[in-house]
């Protein structure tokens, strides 16, 4: 919940360097190269058999379905396979709502606000740890990318899935294989202590989605180039749990992503060929997982020329000159966005008078 009052945004020029230089700290690095492997084969398994098959646009779909193995908690087996299979279906329900709504841009950015809201709902509901509802946001954003063909919707949406069940696998003989080498964390309870603060919570998730939803709305109506960068951006800035962490994350996310698209750049002009890019969305997966708990900001590098490829390979190919503009306009733009729409979240004044208000109803 907010707690603007308790860290303030950085005030001062003494105060804005000390920031500036924790930007650039490497935090411990807290993830095994185990989960690191796996991790970039749920990703990378899809496009690899994608290229292989001449059928590189559907495996980039499964593909994204892979990015649910980042949910796997470290708790008993069991649990923690329940927790994937809920966010396969979470993931799938976020597409497939994106796919079926794209013809109308009223309509899809209702219902993309609707999607932050129950996502961040369920997720700060149960305490789930980061990444949170940042990639049920981000699937639902790409959805969108596609153009509309209702034939083609649950076609879509089943390759989803079919990645998400391929990381669920590969979840399963990792944890299979902790539990035979005694490696997996021992638990004393499966209980998830829940959010008391209910009104508090419904709050702050239906700010998120009117800010993720009206930033894709606003971005259509300026009639931005196929904008989902715009909401994605603002549902990573505000991901932040203080004032002080938007802040940061604001200024981790144009930097990097200036620097990102620097690269994407590099990328393209290489024309890369299918099994390069499947190659390359591998060598992106491990380094972003790598790096994204010890420091966002250079992760945010490596985000950038994988959400590119993700969405706007083919497009890249043909324009990439263009498309790089394009993209960092739509990212700074969205994380403007998400920074007023953290300033909101995380304002005592604001915040606290909403609450108030709905605990009378």
């Amino acid at each position: 919940m907010p707690k603007a009052e308790q860290e303030p945004c950085p005030k001062g020029s003494s105060n804005v360097v000390a920031h500036v230089r924790s930007l650039l700290v490497l935090r411990p690095n807290k993830r095994s190269w185990g989960f690191l492997l796996v991790a970039t084969l749920a990703v990378g398994l899809p496009v690899l058999a994608g290229a292989w098959l001449d059928r590189f646009s559907p495996a980039i779909i499964a593909s994204m379905g892979g990015l649910v193995i980042l949910y796997m908690q470290s708790t008993h087996m069991s649990r923690r396979m329940m927790i994937l299979v809920i966010c396969s279906f979470g993931f799938a329900a976020s597409f497939a709502l994106g796919t079926f709504t794209s013809f109308n841009p009223f309509l899809s950015s209702a219902t993309l606000a609707l999607t932050a809201f129950l996502a961040t709902v369920a997720t700060r509901f149960y305490r789930v740890p980061p990444p949170g509802s940042f990639f049920f946001i981000l699937v639902a954003c790409i959805a969108r990318t596609l153009p509309f063909d209702i034939t083609l919707a649950a076609g879509r949406t089943g390759t989803l899935l079919f990645g998400c069940m391929g990381a669920c696998l590969l979840a399963l003989i990792y944890s299979t294989g902790q539990l035979l080498l005694k490696r997996q964390p021992m638990v004393t309870s499966a209980a998830v202590s829940n959010e008391p603060r209910v009104a508090a919570l419904l709050i702050e998730s239906a700010i998120i989605g009117l800010f993720v939803g009206g930033s894709y709305l606003f971005a259509l109506l300026l009639q931005l180039d196929n904008p989902y960068w715009v909401p994605v951006s603002t549902a990573a800035i505000m991901q932040g749990a203080t004032f002080r962490a938007v802040w940061q994350r604001n200024v981790h996310r144009i930097f990097g992503t200036v620097i990102g698209m620097g690269l994407a750049w590099i990328i393209f002009s290489f024309s890369p060929n299918a099994w390069a890019l499947a190659g390359l969305i591998m060598l992106l997966t491990f380094i972003i997982e790598a790096l994204v708990i010890r420091n966002y900001g250079l992760a945010v590098i490596f985000i950038t020329p994988l959400t590119v490829i993700f969405a706007d390979s083919a497009l890249a190919a043909l324009d990439t000159d263009r498309l790089i503009l394009v993209r960092m306009f739509d990212i700074v733009l969205g994380s403007l966005i998400g920074y007023l729409g953290g300033w909101v979240v995380h304002h005592p004044g604001i915040f606290h008078r909403l609450e108030r208000w709905m605990m009378k109803w």
